[in-house]
């Protein structure tokens, strides 16, 4: 360990020292856009960063950050420069320090991935300690004194973080993680709890920035400051944005800053500066408020890790009676597709289901916007239908639209209605669609979804948090087993499998030697029960769309003859096929997924007119 790093170990433990203050809104007020990568600045535009640095310098800010807030490689990608992190970092730490002078610390700034680590997110923990490693490299190359880890939300990420820093070196490293004003993390995370596991992962100094202003930040420090006597920093944002004129402006004065800084200090902070929003006037006031300062050292008082929770007397939501989930495997079950309809009004379909119902069907499927097309709520239809028409649902739920958080919220609305079937699919990218200009998603994928749904049935939110009560789910997933690469299909199913799947609905099959294959093929892992999709042609017309028009959709040419052949007679030669398939596969699965083409729902009674009526044989 340096003499330099040992100095500011010990200096954290005494003195105050002063951090600068926005970079990222400083460069927006300049006149960059938030569009802009302001990362690449530190190669394209270095003199304008200098300047910023030196503004700050001149203020009285003790310590410098680099402008390497989104330098790692995953950030960097959004942008093209993914290549350039070592660079991009190394050129931060070169102008910080050029401005800092060696009487100044300079700190190698990292901030989050912007991505969803797993296990519900696509990025493993390795690749985001790598992510994290190019930039780590730059800095020290560059010549940091210390490292401050910010505005982090999430606990197993600013963990990988430091572990990507104790890799390289053993530099001072500044944690802090980001609060929202309730004194949580949006995870939920007590500050009490953060303190503790920084502590536990190796930070020498532990704090909170960004989110909120000084006051919302207090309360957070406080709390940490009554946990342990680690020292603590406090960088706040300059209050909540107000919109002025078409730009952000933050209206937290500098002498507003001034007289927190003293309130921060004298609950255990030795590193104060300022976050979104800030200027140097605003440090300058910091500055100026704590000069002489010595870092205060409050009383440690025990703080219950469980807050009160308000009683509330009332009925309780109970779990209504699931009669898909109920005879899954043990009676063979019938479901029909209902698409929600490209309006606000539902009454037709709900009378379909209605109809559906009396004919024998055990289950509505409701499809979430299919091909990407804008649809009525499929939440709200299901719940329309399962309330009105009195029969179970199966709810489609796409990745496409949604990132993890709305999905989780979704799920959680979905049990709230009693909706307790999902099938859980990646979806339809938007660029097949209505609206080709619209953006996906994707943050998750069906596995990754039915692994969250999976830890929801066992009481844990998508951080692994206990949720106050498990949820009930029936997991669903989509198996296609006429895909062009099927081994990577297999592959897929199995791991849809191993994330908790409890049953799986096919892509409409027209021949039975295309299912022995696929249920050959899985034999050896799975078990769960297999809903057989059928699609009862109408044409010759619609044949031939169906197979060469529709991805992933094979349709022999012994029924597209056949269908050729029907002439006008197409939809009884569809419902021909459709009920002779049936009868072939029944013995071979444990239900259907008929999905009438057209919203020809007539075509699906039709169809499985010719089981009796009681289908547990």
């Amino acid at each position: 360990m340096s003499a330099r790093t040992k100095e500011l170990l010990e200096r954290v433990h005494t003195d105050i020292l002063v951090a600068d203050g926005a970079m990222g809104t400083a460069l927006y007020a300049a006149g960059y856009s938030h569009r802009t990568c302001f990362d690449e600045l530190n190669l394209s535009a270095p003199h304008q960063i200098e300047t910023l640095h030196r503004a700050y310098v001149k203020a009285g800010a003790q310590i410098i950050e680099t402008n390497t807030f989104g330098s790692n490689t995953l950030r960097l990608a959004e942008h093209g420069f993914e290549r350039q992190s070592r660079e991009i970092s190394r050129a931060g730490a070169i102008l910080a320090r050029s401005a800092a002078g060696e009487q100044r610390y300079v700190a190698g700034c990292i901030g989050p991935l912007n991505q969803v680590l797993e296990p519900i997110g696509r990025v493993t923990l390795d690749q985001a300690r790598e992510a994290f490693s190019y930039q780590i490299a730059g800095l020290l190359e560059g010549g940091v004194d210390v490292f401050f880890i910010e505005t982090m939300s999430s606990l197993v990420e600013i963990r990988e973080a430091i572990l990507a820093i104790r890799d390289q070196c053993d530099l001072p490293i500044v944690a802090s993680m980001t609060f929202t004003e309730d004194g949580k993390t949006i995870i939920g995370d007590k500050p009490s709890e953060v303190l503790r596991a920084l502590t536990e992962y190796g930070a020498d100094v532990v704090g909170a920035n960004c989110s909120v202003g000084p006051q919302a930040m207090m309360e957070v420090i406080e709390r940490m400051a009554r946990t342990s006597d680690i020292p603590l920093c406090a960088q706040p944002n300059a209050g909540l944005p107000r919109v002025v004129g078409g730009r952000y402006i933050y209206l937290a004065s500098p002498q507003y800053f001034a007289e927190s800084a003293l309130k921060f200090i004298g609950n255990g902070v030795s590193i104060v500066g300022g976050c979104c929003g800030t200027t140097p006037e605003h440090i300058q006031a910091i500055a100026e408020a704590v000069r002489g300062k010595k870092r205060g050292s409050p009383a440690q008082i025990s703080i219950s890790e469980k807050e009160p929770e308000e009683q509330i007397s009332g009925p309780r939501w109970g779990v209504p009676f699931n009669s898909f989930r109920e005879n899954l495997g043990k009676k063979f079950q019938i479901s029909v597709e209902i698409d929600p309809p490209r309006s606000h009004d539902p009454g037709p379909f709900i009378r379909h289901a209605q109809e559906l119902k009396a004919a024998g069907v055990d289950l509505i499927n409701v499809a979430d916007s299919p091909l990407a097309r804008a649809r009525m709520s499929a939440l709200a239809m299901a719940h329309l239908i399962r309330r009105d028409a009195g029969i179970d649902v199966l709810l489609h739920m796409s990745c496409r639209d949604r990132n993890a958080i709305a999905l989780q919220s979704e799920l959680l609305g979905a049990h709230t209605l009693g909706v307790l079937n999902i099938l859980a699919v990646t979806g339809d990218p938007v660029a097949i669609g209505d609206y080709p200009m619209a953006h996906d998603i994707f943050e998750l994928d069906s596995i990754r979804l039915a692994h969250m749904i999976s830890q929801m049935n066992q009481g844990k939110d998508l951080t692994g948090r206990d949720l106050d009560e498990p949820t009930q789910f029936s997991i669903g997933v989509a198996a296609n087993p006429t895909a062009p690469e099927l081994e990577i299909e297999i592959d897929r199913f199995r791991r849809k499998i191993d994330a908790g799947a409890m049953f799986a609905f096919t892509q409409p099959l027209f021949e039975k030697e295309t299912l022995d294959r696929f249920l050959d093929r899985v034999s050896g892992f799975s078990s769960i029960p297999l809903f057989v999709g059928i699609m009862p042609l109408r044409s010759s017309k619609h044949a031939e769309f169906i197979h060469n028009e529709i991805p992933d959709m094979f349709v022999p040419e012994s029924i597209r003859m056949r269908m050729q052949k029907s002439g006008t007679e197409g939809v009884k030669a569809g419902v021909e096929i459709a009920q002779e398939f049936l009868l072939n596969i029944k013995s071979s699965c444990q239900g259907i997924y008929l999905m009438p083409p057209f919203n020809k729902f007539k075509m699906a009674v039709d169809v499985i007119s010719v089981l009796p009526r009681d289908n547990s044989s």
